[in-house]
């Protein structure tokens, strides 16, 4: 098997796996707004189109950004698998409370714990993580480009999810906003 199957895969598997625990989620009673989700969601699509496509339109944006190498590949393929366990680890600690929106549920409560005392926003810190190690796997130009696209649309959505967790745990949130980063650990 190469990289670059080896990360179809790995991301086969999680999205099949993130569809499933899905249903678990329990009922939202807040959830922002459609434009809200367009925002965010439009950025993150646009790239991921760039992060794991192969299409001809993009054209020169499909060249390789260094020579091909396999441990390059390799080392993709490994952070891609870091990063997708540590958002599978978040999401199974969060539980029922995970929704793909930005939403409050029924009886909400704070997460604190696993990988949730690592980083407040640890799903988006592991698909960041394995989007990267996707990117050196991809090893394109528009690979590289549509990282900082995804990372925007994380950013906006992280920002929704602040302002939504303040307004609802108030100075509970404000202190662990104080003692856990948003994204990378100890930054």
């Amino acid at each position: 098997m190469r990289p670059l199957e080896a990360i179809g895969y790995l991301w086969l598997v999680w999205l099949v796996g993130w569809m499933l625990a899905a249903l678990t989620a329990a009922r939202s009673v807040v959830r922002q707004s459609g434009t809200g989700r367009l925002v965010h969601g439009l950025l993150v699509a646009a790239g991921a189109v760039l992060i794991l496509g192969r299409h001809a339109w993009l054209g020169p944006l499909l060249q390789q950004v260094y020579p091909a190498r396999a441990w390059i590949g390799w080392t993709g393929v490994v952070l891609c698998v870091v990063g997708l366990g540590f958002a599978v680890w978040a999401r199974v600690e969060i539980g029922r409370f995970w929704s793909g929106t930005v939403a409050l549920k029924a009886e909400h409560a704070l997460v604190r714990g696993g990988p949730y005392a690592i980083t407040r926003h640890p799903i988006y810190s592991g698909l960041l993580l394995a989007l990267l190690g996707t990117a050196l796997t991809r090893d394109s130009r528009a690979a590289f480009l549509g990282l900082p696209i995804v990372f925007a649309g994380l950013f906006v959505k992280l920002k929704q999810e602040e302002r939504l967790l303040l307004d609802r745990f108030g100075p509970e949130y404000e202190k662990y906003r104080a003692e856990v980063p948003a994204l990378i650990p100890r930054v």
